[in-house]
């Protein structure tokens, strides 16, 4: 097929985009996850505001914003760079509600038990809470990184060669929209369903493990 390799390689620049950008949010959101059950008050209204923020705001207008509006201000990036930066920042809203949805699972009396034998805020949620909270966010994370994947198809409205980018191109080129966006069609669902696959193991597996 004449379409694969462009289609292959916007494949490529796709699949990394949403790992990168994934991995940032994953930590981002944790982070923010974390603030919105501290105690420090002001750390609460930081993470409420964040997700509030970018939670209503389009992905499309945020990354018009920040490809072309950084630029304006002396910050320049890659293309490829704004795009992970700024899909790792908008994930990792919808990340950190997650992230709190799944410490609110762990019974209070966790908590309580690690701060009687001596254990900082800090330590009860690394040794304690998070590693029991992250077995009930599998699904709900995985429903995050589709998302991501879905969400990369925005980048080709500001010229990152992704899989949607080069479909369009090759539309241009040899004017057959249909079956140049069937196979690209074909692997975003690919994708798509096969996260959702590996999530479900991966959640029966941790069940089990409990």
């Amino acid at each position: 097929m004449r379409y694969l390799p462009d289609l292959l390689g916007g494949l490529v620049v796709t699949l990394e985009l949403t790992v990168l950008s994934f991995l940032g949010a994953l930590v981002l959101g944790t982070l923010l996850g974390v603030a919105r059950v501290s105690p420090v008050r002001s750390l609460r209204a930081f993470g409420a505001a964040y997700v509030g923020a970018l939670r209503n705001v389009p992905l499309l207008v945020l990354l018009v914003l920040f490809v072309f509006g950084l630029p304006d201000v002396g910050v320049t990036y890659s293309l490829f760079t704004s795009a992970v930066i700024c899909l790792a920042l908008y994930a990792a809203a919808f990340v950190c509600e997650t992230v709190r949805s799944g410490i609110r699972t762990v019974p209070l009396g966790q908590a309580e038990a690690a701060r009687s034998i001596g254990l900082t805020f800090g330590q009860a949620l690394r040794h304690v809470i998070l590693p029991q909270a992250f077995r009930a966010m599998v699904q709900p994370l995985a429903n995050v990184f589709i998302g991501v994947v879905l969400g990369t198809s925005l980048v080709a409205a500001v010229g990152v060669a992704d899989l949607t980018n080069r479909g369009s191109a090759l539309t241009l080129r040899y004017d057959e929209p249909l079956i140049v966006f069937a196979w690209a069609t074909a692997f975003y669902v690919v994708i798509t369903l096969g996260s959702g696959v590996l999530a479900g193991r991966l959640e029966r597996a941790v069940r089990i493990n409990r």
